[in-house]
């Protein structure tokens, strides 16, 4: 069966872009008739339809390995990480969305209030450090982060209510 089969399983990985592994993935599908056939229970009915259902699992394995093998390996080890962290996907995305969204809003608001939200924000400064930078009064920091957060919580908010 090997003999006669072979060439015609070859070509069928070959054809499905598996070149390269193509020998190797005919041994894999002998190898796992054997195994089926040697285990207990009923003998195989049709072994040659079992052949290349076995060859057909084998070529999407395959196929799915190379569409994994394309990604840059940051982004596997970011999905890997996020699965470790029992973080599901579309919270990551949804947290992406929501980041490239907050980007957009800050762009709109006045120089010094974007500013201001960002040093506190994403750099931790107190409104002392903040006015200390931009040579102005704490109380003018707070009020520029008043009034920034004020127009970020409306957008957000518009956003979500418009779903």
């Amino acid at each position: 069966m090997f003999v006669e089969h072979a060439p015609v399983l070859r070509g069928f990985f070959v054809r499905r872009g598996a070149r390269q592994d193509a020998e190797d993935l005919v041994q894999e599908t002998y190898l796992r008739l054997l195994r089926a056939h040697a285990g207990p229970g009923e003998s195989i009915a049709n072994p040659e339809a079992y052949l290349f259902t076995v060859a057909l699992n084998l070529a999407r394995e395959q196929a799915s390995r190379r569409r994994w093998s394309t990604l840059p390996i940051e982004d596997i080890e970011q999905l890997g990480q996020g699965l470790a962290s029992g973080e599901c996907v579309e919270d990551a995305a949804e947290r992406e969305q929501r980041s490239q969204r907050l980007q957009a809003l800050l762009a709109t608001l006045p120089e010094h209030t974007r500013a201001v939200l960002v040093m506190q924000y994403r750099d931790g400064l107190s409104y002392k450090q903040i006015a200390e930078r931009l040579g102005v009064s704490s109380h003018m920091v707070k009020k520029h982060v008043v009034r920034g957060l004020s127009v970020c919580r409306r957008a957000m908010a518009d956003r979500e209510g418009a779903r």
